[in-house]
């Protein structure tokens, strides 16, 4: 009976001990099962419950004066454009969710708006100013604002991933401590190959990125000055100053084209540097006919020399 009873209780132990790690395994099993989910759908509800968010415009069609019969066509004609100029600009925020840095809504949606904005303004103001008394300061409503949606649905969805983390961390630990040598020398060998990976994968990136520092190219635009006709003395003054105003534009233009290397897909340079400097020179080219034609005979066809190229 004395010698029966230690291998009693030593079976005993056994099965207990067994039951116990079988339990705390199935713990473990879960726990990184949830801690899998959570993230994932939490982030993703978050995510499309706050919504990138609207963009909105001031509306110019209050601050016009009377519009000319002769004008008006051509006025109704840029009202439409500056509304299909917000719509679009609101698809794309919808398009890009994620794309670019902290920044890439501003310089990739909303500059680029404003600048289509001010050219069309400007084309407004140019269509009035030939029958009637030009309107001045139209430009002050080419800004537009970003009016974000569900902050706190993001902030709620960052709190979210936080908690499901230290779950994990916690079930992590208890797997640690349930299971034995061998468990322990299987995650040290797992975090091992990640290192190695994560620390090949880092290299790649930087040397993609040296790749593309190398060679950001250069912006060139044709030259508008040589091919203005005979200037006006009275207009001679905003000619130059507008000219001067075309080439600070490529200036900023190349600055930014350095800045933003890698940023955005592959039509960002388009999208957010080529295109809005059109529309920049656009409206400039317009204001040098403008001024032009106030006493002497307009120049036409000016506009052909807006856009401008990426030289590599």
């Amino acid at each position: 009976m004395s010698r029966a009873l230690p291998k009693y209780n030593k079976r005993r132990v056994g099965f207990i001990g067994g039951a116990a790690a079988v339990a705390l395994s199935g713990t473990v099993i879960a726990g990184f099962a949830l801690a899998g989910e959570t993230p994932d759908s939490g982030g993703t509800n978050a995510r499309t419950l706050a919504g990138p968010g609207t963009i909105t415009c001031p509306d110019v069609t209050g601050e016009l004066p009377a519009i000319p019969a002769s004008a008006q066509a051509e006025v109704d004609r840029n009202l439409a454009q500056l509304t299909t100029q917000i719509e679009e600009a609101n698809k794309r925020l919808v398009d890009t969710v994620g794309q670019g840095g902290p920044n890439f809504v501003q310089n990739a949606i909303l500059g680029p708006l404003e600048d289509k904005r001010v050219a069309a303004l400007n084309r407004i103001e140019t269509a009035i100013g030939r029958a009637a008394e030009k309107p001045e300061g139209l430009e002050a409503f080419a800004a537009c604002q970003l009016n974000a949606d569900g902050g706190a649905g993001a902030g709620e969805a960052a709190g979210g991933e936080a908690g499901a983390g230290e779950e994990a961390g916690a079930g992590a630990e208890a797997g640690a401590g349930a299971e034995a040598g061998a468990g322990a020398e299987a995650g040290a060998g797992a975090e091992a190959g990640a290192g190695e990976e994560a620390g090949a994968g880092a290299g790649e990136g930087a040397g993609a990125g040296e790749a593309e520092n190398a060679g950001a190219g250069s912006i060139t635009c044709p030259n508008v000055a040589s091919q203005l006709p005979a200037i006006p003395a009275s207009a001679q003054a905003e000619v130059d100053r507008n000219l001067g105003d075309l080439d600070k534009q490529v200036e900023e233009a190349n600055k930014r084209l350095v800045d933003t290397v890698g940023q955005g897909g592959p039509n960002f340079v388009q999208n957010a540097i080529l295109g809005p400097l059109e529309d920049k020179r656009v409206a400039a080219i317009n204001r040098i006919a403008t001024a032009i034609g106030r006493t002497a005979e307009r120049p036409a066809g000016l506009d052909s020399l807006a856009a401008c190229t990426l030289t590599k």
